[in-house]
């Protein structure tokens, strides 16, 4: 099963319709508003400025399961997004990316392996994943991995379609 087979909700109701990705080249990313690494959102925002007419998307999975770091509501998460950071790209609702609520957009995600070799669990928010335009996992980066990387932007533009 790929990505664009899951059923999940936009951050403020509704289908995702996550099939509108394919042939495209997606970041899928679990993302917090009170975490340490909260700023990416920037560099996650500048790629989609930078990418997004060439094929690409990020896409932002909101989850708590991390020191309840992302602890509000759809409206509260959107609003804070918005205006702290200027995020533009799609957020999907709030899911569980670990355990037995696993959702299952991160149940295929979480098999591939990052650079060091590690794969399973989600260890902390910001872990970005690149989903590559025919929708196999092209590459796992880990939070410390900053969206502006060198690693991550190679990636992309080799992904892109």
């Amino acid at each position: 099963m790929s990505i664009y087979d899951v059923d999940i909700q936009r951050l403020q109701g509704g289908p995702a319709d996550l099939g509108q990705y394919r042939g495209k080249a997606v970041l899928v990313v679990n993302v917090a508003s009170r975490c340490g690494s909260t700023p990416q959102y920037e560099g996650l925002q500048r790629l989609q400025d930078t990418y997004g007419e060439r094929g690409f998307t990020v896409l932002g999975v909101p989850c708590n399961q991390f020191m309840g770091q992302e602890p509000g509501t759809a409206e509260e998460i959107a609003e804070f997004c918005s205006t702290t950071y200027g995020v533009a790209f799609p957020m999907t609702e709030k899911v569980e990316v670990n355990g037995l609520g696993r959702h299952p957009l991160y149940v295929g995600l979480v098999t591939t392996p990052d650079a060091e070799g590690y794969s399973g669990d989600i260890r902390w928010n910001f872990e970005k994943f690149l989903v590559a335009p025919d929708g196999t996992v092209a590459a796992r980066f880990g939070t410390g991995t900053e969206p502006g990387s060198e690693k991550v932007v190679e990636a992309i533009e080799k992904a892109l379609p």
